[in-house]
């Protein structure tokens, strides 16, 4: 059977760190506030030369060169944001520009902090239903656009930056010691769209909006809807918890993270956490997460890691891929 092999990964963020110091001169909170409730000390936040485009590139052309594959070499690109850098087109047809790309076919997709995973996914089926040989999946997010600056509940915990993968056609016997993406299950519940969501938009007011969250929310449906996606990805595999390598989860809080990991019973030392360092970068935290890993060598061939998110919507989703 085919399989989908990751080849390649790599990452790009702005120029500016802002500490948490720092946005307590505008706001009032306090590091001690944010790291208590977050694990954030640290963001990445966009210039006003830096886009989702141009931090999406960035990252495709390192995901590249780890892969020793040039831009002739995909033929399809799948961007997940929510901060595209026009309402059209689609910020992928300028990666794919940007990229000198004349060739084959790029879109965006658009599930917020579950982007990745649903990138993935896609990317996953159009190698295994042939209709690709190789996809770049991108997850590029400038967040910051989106803030209430003055909304210290929300402000402090997002960046921007982006994230890439190459996934490959290869061929696999169909059991779980394949290399690739072995299993993919996502979720969406629109009654949850109140919690988490931005108040505008092209077809609404006609304006971009602010990111507005009701945070105890949030974090009350994460774990659980997260663990449901993980045990059905176990039960779809024969697989448990205590054969994974690496959880490289979304990136939103270290209590979400922790909380997860300790009612699935993974090891906290099997968990890969950037959240301190990234903030919340939605769909380009787990890519991000997965070039860290990668670069430190925690990450290595035939590895069996397990990726999940929830983002607004509610969106959800896991994959099991074997690296």
């Amino acid at each position: 059977m085919i399989r989908s092999i990751v080849v390649g990964s790599g990452s790009a963020l702005p120029d500016r760190v802002v500490t948490n110091a720092e946005l307590a001169k505008t706001v009032e909170t306090s590091d001690e506030w944010i790291v208590q409730r977050t694990g954030i000390h640290q963001r990445y936040i966009a210039n006003e030369n830096e886009t989702t485009a141009s931090l999406g590139e960035a990252a495709a052309r390192s995901a590249l060169d780890d892969a020793g594959l040039t831009p002739d070499d995909i033929d399809f690109i799948i961007l997940a944001t929510s901060t595209p850098d026009n309402t059209f087109p689609a910020s992928a047809v300028d990666i794919q520009n940007r990229l000198g790309m004349k060739h084959g076919a790029a879109f965006d997709l658009q599930a917020v902090c579950s982007g990745f995973v649903y990138a993935i996914t896609t990317a996953d089926a159009y190698i295994k239903a042939g209709l690709a040989k190789r996809v770049l999946v991108i997850g590029a997010e400038t967040f910051s656009r989106l803030l209430d600056w003055e909304d210290r509940t929300t402000c402090v915990l997002f960046g921007d930056g982006a994230g890439a993968v190459i996934l490959e056609g290869g061929e696999g016997v169909g059991l779980s010691n394949d290399r690739g993406v072995l299993t993919s299950h996502l979720r969406s519940d629109g009654s949850h769209k109140e919690k988490l969501y931005v108040d505008g938009g092209p077809s609404t007011t006609g304006t971009v909006g602010h990111l507005r969250m009701q945070g105890r929310e949030v974090f009350k449906h994460a774990v659980a809807m997260i663990t449901d996606v993980i045990e059905d990805a176990f039960e779809a595999t024969g697989l448990d918890a205590g054969k994974i390598d690496w959880f490289i989860p979304h990136q939103a809080n270290r209590r979400i993270i922790d909380a997860s990991a300790k009612k699935l019973g993974i090891d906290p030392q099997k968990v890969v956490q950037t959240v301190h360092q990234h903030g919340n970068t939605s769909a380009a935290s787990i890519p991000l997460a997965i070039a860290e890993a990668r670069k430190d060598g925690r990450l290595k061939e035939g590895d069996l890691v397990l990726l999940e998110a929830m983002g607004g919507g509610f969106t959800w989703g896991a994959v099991l891929v074997r690296w």
